[in-house]
């Protein structure tokens, strides 16, 4: 039968703990860590000639050894009158000095000032179950009351955020230094309590009364007993410190325990300083790294800047291609964040190596050799062009980084859901060189000065997203005897701007027409993606859904085409593009409703729920009588062209490869006759080879 509380309010009942002690006996019972795991920050923050409050004893016999080596005003209070008659039964002959007495922690009858130090072992922990913290708080102020002026609250916590966030936030407010020591779990001190093993590392919270309060809060973390104190700037970076700390041990308990086989695990490893992410760790381990070679233990991949966005290291589909094709039992893949300084590969080896050796897989020799993988050996480069905060998504950073075809390209990527690229361009700028040769002094060249501050020109002639060059070249099907008259174009979803302005600069004659809800998107699509409405590209700042819902009730047919490439801000939904209101039957009728008789509605289509992408297809299929799809290589989008045509033998003919290929023709030669100056960089058969029906 257990002894550990069954749910948190139970560790601050008096109650329970009078049942706890009773059925414990004489037992010792440690919380969290034993003398020996905390003697040297004890013996470093409170002296032997201080007397000292030990603040819910319990039955620990942490009171027995600090007396034993010179601890002689030690005065132990506990809530329990069973616990607190055992203690001085079992001292009375050999330390008749160490003093027990039954007494609630949230007013006791000592003088104000009376002692030097105050120890706490979980009970802070306990006592902020109960009230809402309102009774933790109580404890802290008495605590607060009864030191002197000088000393110090030593607690001993597992520092759950709300139990931590009470303590720090209480201190601030008093004015007192506040420094966290993280030590190790009890899995590695390979000290195991008579319950199970913590996975979650043990916290040393020091807090010291000053006098008076300092100008600033003085807020610090120290890893292990003798860490150097790292200052941080506020309570929220503190709290992450703490949190990092956690993560780490709770994905290295799995590791250790094979809790996490065949699955991934990730964690981020903050900056102690500033408390902003610095690395993301995703460990990658399982059975189909099963037959590696022996030697092949354990490998780091650190995924160059910009590039943690690409499919092989942002998608976990991706990440298992690369692990398999790196062929260890477990990697390592790391990823470093924007607003981060790096200054070359062996820093970054340098500062990982000591967290991320201690995830290695199990059996792997003391002294195997670990290497660290990357591309071409550099941390790649990014560098940001422009900053902002949209009131409907959020903040964003637009920035430029090296793809790895050695050109520039430039991103939009909103930090809510930074491992996505919202939109991308390629730059005409070079990209920044790198030298060929290894020479540890020599870093990768900055780009020219001419691309500071977004200066760089977008090749418009140029689609980065796939999907998006299959939607031009899906406007053969519009007409497979000819083009015909210009093109009436409506496109829900601006992004950077890239695939309107593609379509106004080579399609001749092209008149588009956007919907954008978002005027941030529209002011960064201009400011850094070259984006230029004119009388043929017009932009609506407005819903697309109630748009196109007006336009229908006029009852004119109006559009030769309309595109909907807009995402979905709800990541539960399984469908992130396009929201669920934009496919319901009633709305698809809607658009069906403003298509002209050779019309055609192409969707970008993003779903990994397998369930809700065959609901969706039923429900186009219903509204339009001919529905191709198209797979998007490498990714889960998937592009779905949908033609409303009156008759059967429209529908014929674009099942006939031949028509088709002559419809591709000519539009390609569309394309490359327009008046821009540099061709339209598109291969339009290519892109409907694999075109099947949905």
């Amino acid at each position: 039968m257990s002894l550990l509380p069954r749910s948190a309010e139970e560790f601050s009942s008096a109650e329970y703990w009078e049942r706890f002690f009773r059925r414990r006996g004489d037992k010792a019972f440690e919380w969290y860590a034993d003398y020996n795991q905390l003697c040297g920050l004890l013996h470093k923050y409170i002296k032997p000639r201080d007397k000292v409050l030990v603040v819910g004893c319990g039955n620990s016999d942490l009171s027995e050894q600090l007396y034993d080596v010179g601890y002689r005003q030690l005065v132990n209070i506990d809530i329990s009158d069973t616990v607190v008659s055992h203690m001085r039964q079992r001292n009375a002959e050999r330390r008749p000095d160490l003093t027990f007495l039954q007494a609630d922690a949230t007013q006791t009858a000592f003088d104000g000032g009376s002692f030097q130090a105050a120890l706490d072992k979980g009970t802070l922990d306990a006592m902020a179950a109960e009230e809402g913290g309102s009774l933790a708080g109580r404890m802290l102020a008495e605590v607060g009351r009864v030191l002197a002026v000088g000393g110090r609250y030593v607690c001993v916590s597992l520092a759950q955020e709300s139990v931590l966030r009470l303590a720090v936030e209480h201190f601030v407010q008093e004015g007192w230094a506040i420094r966290v020591h993280c030590l190790g779990t009890q899995e590695e001190q390979d000290t195991l309590s008579d319950s199970a093993s913590f996975a979650l590392p043990v916290f040393v919270l020091v807090c010291t009364k000053f006098r008076q309060p300092p100008p600033a809060p003085v807020l610090e973390m120290c890893q292990g007993e003798n860490g150097a104190p790292c200052r941080l700037s506020s309570t929220a970076a503190l709290l992450s410190a703490v949190r990092e700390r956690q993560a780490y041990a709770l994905v290295r308990h799995k590791l250790r325990s094979g809790t996490c086989v065949g699955q991934s695990s990730a964690l981020t490893l903050c900056h102690a300083p500033t408390g902003r992410p610095r690395y993301t760790l995703t460990v990658l381990d399982g059975p189909q790294l099963a037959k590696a070679p022996l030697r092949n233990h354990f490998a780091i991949f650190i995924v160059p800047q910009g590039r943690e966005s690409d499919w092989l290291y942002g998608s976990a589909e991706g990440r298992d291609q690369l692990a398999r094709s790196a062929n260890f039992r477990r990697l390592v893949v790391v990823a470093m964040h924007r607003d981060q300084e790096y200054a070359d590969m062996q820093s970054v080896q340098s500062e990982l190596s000591p967290m991320v050796m201690e995830l290695a897989p199990r059996g792997m020799p003391a002294n195997q050799q670990v290497p660290f993988l990357s591309v071409g050996g550099e941390l790649g480069w990014r560098e940001v062009v422009s900053r902002g905060v949209s009131a409907l998504s959020g903040e964003y950073s637009v920035e430029d980084v090296r793809g790895e075809d050695g050109f520039l390209y430039r991103r939009l990527v909103f930090l809510d859901n930074a491992g996505v690229v919202q939109s991308e361009s390629r730059l005409c700028a070079p990209a920044p060189a790198s030298s060929g040769k290894r020479n540890k002094k020599k870093k990768s060249k900055l780009p020219p000065p001419a691309m500071k501050g977004g200066m760089a020109s977008v090749d418009r002639s140029f689609l980065c997203c796939a999907h998006h060059r299959v939607m031009v070249a899906g406007l053969s099907l519009l007409g497979l005897e000819d083009l015909g008259p210009p093109i009436t174009l409506l496109l829900v979803g601006l992004g950077g701007g890239g695939l309107p302005q593609f379509l106004r600069d080579f399609i001749p004659g092209v008149s588009v027409d956007v919907v954008e809800l978002d005027p941030e998107v529209l002011d960064v699509a201009q400011r850094c993606f070259g984006f230029q409405p004119d009388e043929r590209l017009k932009v609506v700042l407005g819903d697309g859904l109630e748009h196109i819902s007006g336009l229908e009730a006029k009852g004119e047919r109006v559009y030769d085409v309309i595109m909907f490439d807009v995402d979905c801000k709800d990541p539960t939904l399984g469908m992130s593009c396009p929201p669920p209101a934009f496919v319901e039957t009633a709305f698809l009728e809607k658009v069906r409703n403003l298509l002209t008789a050779r019309g055609m509605f192409m969707l970008n289509l993003v779903c990994r729920d397998s369930a809700l992408r065959a609901r969706v297809l039923s429900r186009v299929r219903d509204v339009f009588p001919c529905v191709l799809s198209r797979d998007i290589e490498g990714e889960v989008n998937e592009v779905l062209l949908c033609i409303h045509r009156e008759g059967e033998q429209g529908e014929k003919d674009r099942a006939n490869p031949e028509e088709l290929r002559k419809a591709c023709r000519r539009l390609q030669g569309a394309l490359h006759t327009s008046d821009v100056s540099h061709k339209a960089q598109i291969d339009v058969a290519a892109l409907l080879e694999d075109l099947k029906i949905a």
